[in-house]
C-alpha cells in the first residue's frame, strides 16, 4: 500500500505485485492561509489517513507493507512520543526559507523546542505507535545532505534520525490496526517525497531517464549515477533506495499560466483551434505567477508575450508552444550540467489529459514519450513498500513489474519550432534572467539536431 498525504487530500492505493490496483480510497484536507502563512492541522491529517486507508481495504485485500510520501518541506514539532505540539508549516509558507531548518525555526521560535517531523513521520510515528527515523528524501529541504548523510547544521534541537528510502523501519502497532484496518504488524517501509513517489509511479528509474511532470506548475526528475553540480543552483538531487541519484527541478510555468489567461474557458475547444496555429503568431513565456525557479532562477520574472496574436487560438497556441519551450529548455540546461537528458522520458500530470498537447510536447522536444496507465504519486509508494518487503532487488526492478504503459506517443517532427524556441531564449537572456551558458547551450544543441524525432 502507499499512501499519499497532498495539500488538498490523501489518497491511499493498493497494488498487486504485477501492479494491477485492487483498492483506493480518498478524504479532502484543508488549510488555513493568510498573508505568507499556510498551516494545517496534523490531526486532520491522521483523521484523513484512517478513512482513506479504510476504504482501500474494502475490497477485503490486505498488504504485505505499507510506504508514506507528502509534500516537501512541510514541517510541525512533536513531544518524544509523536503527539503533535504545533501546527504544520505547509511547504508554501512564506514566512522561512524553502530549503534549510527555517520552517522548523520558525516553529521553535514561536513554541519552544520539540521533535521536528515531516508530514510523513508524523502518519509512521502514528501508525507505529512511537516515532519512527525519517528518510533522506523528506529530510533534504530541512537541511539534511545525503551525499555526507550527515544534517548540515547538527546543532539544531529536535532534529530526526535518517535512514535510506526503502528501509524497514517499524511495525503497525495494534492501536493502529483498530483505527485503520490495516493488519497489527504489517510493515512500514521509510518513504520520499510527493515529487519523488511520482517520479516511482512513472517508472524512469533507470540511469538516463526522465519524467516530466505538467500541471498547475511543471517538474522534471530524472536518474543519474552521481548528484550533478549545478553552478546556478536551480537543480537538487534526492538519493535513490539504489544508491543513485534523482537529480530535478521546479519550473512556475505549467497549467497554472493557461488557466490564469483564459479563466473558466474549455480547454478541449482551445485545443482544437490551436491546431490551426504550429507555430503560434506569438512567442510566450508563460507563468502562472511571479518568479521563476526552474531552468534559471529569477524572483522578479514575468510572464510575456513577443508579438499579438491573431485570435483567443492562436493565443492559446502559443501558451502551449510557451509550456514546452520551457519544458525543452529545462532539458537543455540538465545536459549542460552533465545530467545526460537524452534518454527514455515519461509525461505524467494533468496534462497528459490533452492528447494535443501531448502530442505538441512531444513535437518540440523531437522525443518518443511514454504515457503510464497509472501515475499517482500513493502507487509509487505501494512500489517503494513492495522493494521494503524483498519483492524485487532494485526500485527500478520493482517498478518495471508494477508500472504500467498506457501509450507511447511519437513526434513526426519539430523542426518548424526551432526558430520560436530560439527566439524565447534571446528573450530570456536579454531580461538577463537566463545564464548566458544555459542560453548558449540551448542554441547549441538546437544547431546539433539533438532534438531529432
Amino acid at each position: 500500500m502507499g499512501i499519499d498525504l497532498g495539500t488538498q487530500s490523501v489518497r491511499a492505493l493498493l497494488a498487486a505485485a504485477d501492479g494491477t490496483i485492487t483498492g483506493g480510497g480518498s478524504a479532502p484536507l484543508a488549510g488555513r492561509r493568510a498573508g505568507p502563512r499556510h498551516e494545517q492541522s496534523p490531526a486532520d491529517w491522521w483523521t484523513a489517513v484512517r478513512t482513506a486507508v479504510r476504504q482501500a481495504l474494502d475490497g477485503g485485500e490486505r498488504p504485505r507493507a505499507v510506504a508514506v510520501c507528502s509534500t516537501s518541506g512541510t514541517v510541525l514539532l512533536a513531544d518524544d512520543d509523536g503527539r503533535p505540539r504545533t501546527p504544520a508549516v505547509m511547504y508554501d509558507d512564506g514566512r522561512a526559507p524553502g530549503r534549510g531548518p527555517g520552517r522548523a525555526l520558525l516553529l521553535q521560535r514561536e513554541y519552544g523546542h520539540g521533535r521536528i517531523l515531516h508530514q510523513a513521520d508524523l502518519i509512521t510515528a502514528r501508525l507505529a505507535g512511537r516515532v519512527l527515523p525519517t528518510d533522506s528524501s523528506h529530510a533534504l529541504k530541512t537541511g539534511y545532505d545525503p551525499e555526507r548523510g550527515a544534517w548540515s547544521d547538527p546543532s539544531v534541537p529536535g532534529l530526526p534520525a535518517v535512514v535510506r528510502p526503502g528501509t524497514l523501519i517499524g511495525e503497525v502497532d495494534r492501536a493502529a490496526a483498530e483505527e485503520t484496518g490495516l493488519p497489527a504488524g504489517t510493515p512500514i517501509v521509510a518513504g520520499m517525497t510527493d515529487g519523488c513517489a511520482a517520479q516511482i509511479a512513472s517508472g524512469a528509474l533507470a540511469v538516463g531517464s526522465w519524467n516530466s511532470v505538467l500541471g498547475t506548475t511543471l517538474v522534471l526528475k530524472g536518474v543519474t549515477t552521481a548528484p550533478p553540480r549545478d553552478p546556478d543552483g536551480v537543480v537538487y538531487s534526492h538519493l535513490s533506495p539504489d544508491g543513485h541519484w534523482l537529480p530535478g527541478g521546479a519550473s512556475n510555468t505549467g497549467g497554472g499560466a493557461l488557466t490564469a489567461a483564459f479563466p473558466g474557458a474549455d480547454p478541449a475547444a482551445l485545443d482544437e483551434g490551436a491546431r490551426a496555429h504550429e507555430p503560434a503568431g506569438a512567442v510566450a513565456y508563460p507563468l502562472g505567477g511571479r518568479g521563476e525557479r526552474f531552468p534559471f532562477a529569477a524572483p522578479d520574472a514575468t510572464a510575456f508575450l513577443l508579438g499579438t496574436p491573431a485570435s483567443a487560438a492562436d493565443h492559446w497556441a502559443a501558451l502551449l508552444q510557451g509550456v514546452a519551450f520551457v519544458e525543452r529548455l529545462c532539458l537543455d540546461h540538465l545536459d549542460l550540467i552533465g545530467a545526460a537528458a537524452d534518454g527514455p522520458l515519461t509525461f505524467t500530470g494533468g496534462a497528459v489529459r490533452s492528447a494535443y498537447w501531448t502530442r505538441l510536447r512531444a513535437e518540440v522536444l523531437g522525443r518518443e514519450v511514454r504515457i503510464p496507465a497509472v501515475s499517482e504519486p500513493a502507487l509509487g509508494m505501494a512500489v517503494l513498500a513492495a522493494l521494503g518487503t524483498g519483492a524485487a532487488p532494485t526500485l527500478a526492478e520493482a517498478a518495471a513489474r508494477m508500472v504500467r504503459i498506457r501509450e507511447t506517443v511519437r513526434p513526426e517532427g519539430h523542426g518548424r519550432f526551432t526558430e520560436p524556441y530560439l527566439t524565447l531564449v534571446d528573450e530570456l537572456e536579454r531580461r538577463a534572467w537566463l545564464p548566458a551558458p544555459t542560453a548558449a547551450h540551448a542554441r547549441t544543441r538546437a544547431d546539433s539536431q539533438v532534438y531529432r524525432s
